[in-house]
């Protein structure tokens, strides 16, 4: 396994506390990023703390995972990679929540880093609205 794969068999639970961290030195919260991760996974707020407990490695949470459908408008570069540019679909799923992280800690509104787009619904695969 090469080092940037490592990631894929680590514990979720090891970041997931360095993740709260980073945004709590900025006056963020914990809540802020659960409400990303479920934003992101699909999962409601049981699920994501089962995982927590269980030491689900990273591929295994984003294999259970249903993947919020405005995902694809998640774009910038995070450890100096554009995410949209992301091959691997498990490191590009990792990146995107490096990415939102990332956003939140910088102190970006909740609505513009869960890609509220003209009040349409961002709920994982949300139907879009007919016309």
């Amino acid at each position: 396994m090469t080092d940037v794969h490592k990631i894929f068999a680590m514990a979720f639970s090891r970041v997931h506390p360095l993740y709260v961290t980073k945004v709590e030195r900025k006056g963020r919260s914990k809540a802020e990023v659960d409400e990303i991760i479920r934003w992101l996974t699909g999962f409601d707020q049981t699920t994501l703390e089962h995982h927590l407990e269980v030491d689900t490695t990273f591929e295994d949470f984003f294999a259970a995972a249903n993947l919020n459908s405005n995902a694809t408008l998640i774009t910038g570069v995070v450890c100096g990679i554009r995410v949209e540019n992301i091959e691997d679909p498990l490191m590009q799923k990792i990146r995107y929540l490096d990415k939102l992280i990332d956003e939140l800690a910088k102190g970006k509104v909740m609505e513009k880093i869960l890609r509220h787009q003209d009040g349409m619904s961002t709920a994982p695969n949300a139907a879009t609205p007919s016309a």
